[in-house]
């Protein structure tokens, strides 16, 4: 009996061991940099690291020969990413169309990990503000700035399978202050869902599409359908898209695409994302 005993106590001390040696795993790199083509992904900008972006759309490809299959015109976004803690990220931006300011902020709600604490997904919300800066359609009429302006509250809710594919929904919320008629409404509801496939150590394809809820927005809006690709080099990460969507803000992609992908309205386009460490880089004297 006094064997048996022993044994077991013996096994609850390996337990015991086995147990205080695991560790909790937090998982990264579910998506190669903190958009997916036009929304956010799950990834945050590192503590002390500013990710600046360039983001470019030329016109569409049915604008035919003469306009060099859109090669002739463009939409510019100039924005940056940083990192204040490593769950939360701040952002500002600025786009050519519609001239429009635009804010952000992303924290880290959950994250997934393995080992110890064993939690399956991550989940981060988002919140934005942008204002257009264009002239009023009707000077004479009395107009406030605030009609100018938009909201978005979204959560990003993501899951790293494996080392090669991951998967992302994103239930948002935007808020438009002002609307061009009264059969649209100020608030505008939809869900976005978005993978990354990974092909090589450096090479990804992702793809994302934001679906809106019916009646909520005109006739001749369209769900917002994009996928391109990934593209890493070091310090630089290119991604290469297509598009439907003329806005990289939310309130543009999701409530106010105008591309059909049938009739051959699809932007090419590209993001440019170059990281900065601006804190925490230690100088090692030569």
């Amino acid at each position: 009996m006094s064997s048996i005993l022993g044994l077991a106590q013996e096994e609850d001390l390996l337990a015991l061991l086995d147990d205080g040696e695991k560790e909790t795993y937090i998982t990264t790199a579910a998506f190669k940099t903190t958009r997916v083509i036009n929304g956010h992904s799950i990834e945050n900008a590192a503590k002390g690291v500013l990710d600046v972006k360039i983001s470019h759309r030329f016109g569409f490809i049915n604008s035919g020969i003469s306009d060099l299959f859109g090669l002739d015109n463009a939409t510019i976004r100039i924005g940056a990413d940083y990192g204040v803690t490593d769950r939360l990220m701040l952002g500002f931006g600025r786009s050519s169309f519609e001239k429009i300011y635009d804010g952000y902020l992303k924290y880290r709600l959950i994250r997934q990990s393995s080992g110890k604490n064993q939690v399956p997904l991550s989940v981060s919300y988002m919140t934005a503000m942008a204002i257009t800066t264009i002239p009023f359609t009707d000077p004479d009429r009395e107009n406030f700035v605030s009609s100018k302006m938009t909201y978005v509250h979204q959560f990003l809710i993501a899951r790293k399978f494996n080392d090669k594919f991951s998967l992302q929904l994103m239930p948002t919320l935007v808020h438009r202050n002002l609307v061009v008629n009264a059969n649209i409404d100020n608030d505008v509801y939809s869900l976005g869902i978005a993978f990354r496939q990974k092909l090589s150590n450096r090479l990804t394809v992702n793809g994302e599409y934001y679906y809106v809820f019916p009646d909520q927005i005109a006739d001749e809006f369209k769900n917002s359908l994009s996928i391109g690709f990934d593209i890493e080099t070091g310090g630089h990460v290119f991604q290469l898209h297509f598009t439907n969507s003329t806005s990289m803000v939310h309130k543009g992609f999701i409530a106010e695409t105008l591309g059909d992908w049938t009739e051959g309205d699809i932007h090419f386009g590209f993001n440019i994302s170059r990281v900065f460490t601006i804190k925490g880089q230690k100088t090692v004297e030569h």
